[in-house]
Formats: C-alpha cells, structure tokens, sequence
C-alpha cells in the first residue's frame, strides 16, 4: 500500500509499525505545513492522522476506505518538530470499523486526537 501510496511519501510519513487493527506513524513538521499563525495547518494534521487510520483499518489486507472522520485539535504543532500518530482499532462488525488516532509530538504531548469509521469494499490491498 506505501509504494502507491504518493500522499504519504510526500509528506515525508514513515510506517514504524503495522498490526492487524493498529498502526504507528511519524512525520517531521516543516515550514511548508505552517499557517499564517506559524503553528501547523490543521490539514497536515489530519492527513497524517487519516493516513494512519487507513493503515490500521486496511491491516488486514481487506481493503477499507473512509466512511467518516472527525478530529479535534488540541495543541499546535510546530516546524522542526517530529509527530507521531497511533491508530487503533476500537470496534471491527460487519463491514465497518470505528478507529481512533492521537497524535503526538516528540515530547509526548496531544497534538490531535481523530476518530474514523471505516468501510469494507471488495477487494484486498495486497492483490493476490
């Protein structure tokens, strides 16, 4: 999925970890993702927090795209700094699943925390 995945390479995102219904990653910040208030845009943030929603909910090689997503912010983030944005899977019946991202900066505190609902389409990510 990361080798088609242009969105994410472009924002620098790495994957440090991926499990069924889970995953884990990072981003640096830069100048280009500041706002006129020179804290980060809100949309970098939740594109990365939505990339590692669509990692945890694709995890299983069933193919899940986004259904619905809201996310509150409650710090700023700032150029220079490294993010980290968790995904978890808080509930998978039929065909969607609920998700829930914090995102964090490099000294532990909540930048965001984004829910997701995902739904299941035919298909796999891996093509067999």
């Amino acid at each position: 999925m990361y080798a088609r995945d242009a969105a994410a390479r472009t924002l620098g995102i790495t994957i440090e970890e991926v499990r069924p219904g889970y995953a884990r990653l990072t981003m640096r910040a830069t100048s280009a993702m500041l706002n006129g208030h020179d804290v980060m845009h809100g949309g970098f943030i939740f594109a990365f927090a939505d990339t590692a929603f669509a990692y945890a909910c694709n995890s299983r090689n069933e193919s899940n795209v986004a259904l619905n997503a809201a996310i509150s912010f409650t710090a700023p983030g700032r150029a220079g700094e490294g993010l980290v944005a968790t995904a978890q899977e808080r509930s998978r019946a039929g065909r969607t699943g609920i998700y829930d991202v914090e995102v964090t900066n490099e000294k532990g505190e909540t930048i965001a925390f984004f829910r997701g609902t995902s739904y299941r389409i035919t298909g796999t990510v891996i093509p067999s």
